[in-house]
């Protein structure tokens, strides 16, 4: 990819770049150029995977351009960034991570050897992909694939559902998946993590999933009280927009997360607080922050397009909200309930389980719903 047609692609010259000899504003513009041009030639079938070498500046750039690509085209970055937070460079996408362990400059034997390693993970990536990147341009019978799949299912495969988990729900959203694949369905758990609920979001929008069990919006918590697993004011906004049947729950909105003891902010620190381990600390929300919530949640779903419901659990929401756990709070809990059925409207469905959201009852309830709009969603 020739650098002048990568700066012209971000609106610049390569001329003028060099001339100005601004390195701030000279990575800018390539870092557009190469968003725009790296997923117009993947669609016209011009590579099946991409290897990136860089220090700060060129990870920056392209881990930009990696992103644009969908998930499963392969994606290898030598970075002497690797080691550090790399957050900022993989969100929510399948970006593979090489550290270079010396500088990029030159070669000598480690380095020989680090770079040959990772042309040959692109390699393999590709290998495994068959030479043709999925939904890299056509394949010789004139049709084109999607790197992910699609929701549609082609025949003879079984539709795709996303779900959402914590370990505080694991034992609801475990069963809800057996029945669920028993039944003729593949799931695909989300950890939410924050990161993890917004790459479900992207992968929704780009109509991976045929159908949504949302039981844990946690994220929630942490977007409007403050803690660090948030994923951001549109949660609960692809399928709403996109028509996907869905079926949400409140999994563990009774708890906000921070990193160690040591990280929680000075105003929280005489909150009730967990030691979940030495890296996570969570806190209980309180009964107000828990009618903020559930008028967030509420208002994400009043926008649903398609068949939506929502699925309380009235004997608690996670596995430390239940009698003798810490963050057993009735209180806390029928505030959450409250703000939901009264800002929910008439067209989502409401359904209450009298049961804990870890007892098979709610399970069941919650498949039940799901292959109930399931169904209202294909007539």
């Amino acid at each position: 990819m020739p650098a002048e047609v990568v700066a012209q692609a971000g609106g610049g010259s390569l001329a003028d770049l060099r001339a100005t000899a601004d390195r701030g504003a000279a990575v800018d513009v390539m870092l557009r150029g190469a968003r725009a041009l790296v997923p117009a030639w993947y669609a016209e079938g011009r590579f099946d995977g991409v290897l990136g070498l860089g220090g700060g500046g060129g990870t920056t750039m392209i881990t930009a351009a990696m992103r644009t690509l969908p998930v499963g085209v392969p994606k290898v970055m030598v970075s002497t960034m690797a080691s550090g937070n790399t957050a900022p460079y993989v969100d929510v996408k399948d970006v593979t991570l090489m550290y270079s362990v010396v500088d990029i400059a030159g070669l000598n034997p480690l380095s020989r050897r680090i770079l040959a390693n990772a042309a040959g993970a692109v390699c393999g990536m590709v290998e495994q992909n068959g030479h043709r990147a999925p939904g890299a341009g056509p394949r010789e019978d004139g049709s084109r694939q999607s790197a992910v799949g699609s929701a549609a299912a082609a025949p003879g495969h079984r539709p795709l559902v996303a779900a959402t988990m914590f370990g505080v729900t694991t034992p609801c959203v475990t069963a809800a998946r057996g029945a669920l694949e028993a039944a003729g369905y593949d799931v695909t758990v989300f950890h939410a993590t924050g990161s993890g609920g917004r790459a479900m979001e992207g992968l929704i929008d780009d109509g991976y999933f045929a159908g949504v069990l949302d039981v844990t919006t946690t994220e929630w918590c942490d977007e409007v009280v403050g803690g660090v697993l948030t994923a951001g004011p549109t949660r609960l906004s692809a399928a709403a927009r996109r028509g996907v049947p869905q079926v949400v729950s409140v999994g563990a909105c009774d708890m906000v997360n921070f990193g160690g003891i040591d990280t929680v902010p000075p105003q929280f620190r005489e909150r009730l607080l967990y030691r979940h381990n030495a890296t996570v600390t969570l806190m209980r929300t309180t009964p107000d922050e828990c009618m903020a919530i559930g008028t967030r949640i509420a208002t994400q779903l009043n926008a649903a397009t398609g068949p939506t419901s929502l699925v309380l659990p009235l004997r608690g929401v996670s596995a430390l909200d239940a009698p003798g756990q810490p963050f057993h709070d009735p209180a806390a809990d029928a505030a959450l309930f409250d703000a939901l059925r009264q800002h929910v409207a008439p067209r989502v469905r409401v359904i209450e389980v009298d049961a804990h959201i870890n007892d098979a009852a709610f399970a069941d309830a919650l498949v039940a719903e799901f292959r109930a709009r399931m169904s209202d969603h294909q007539r």
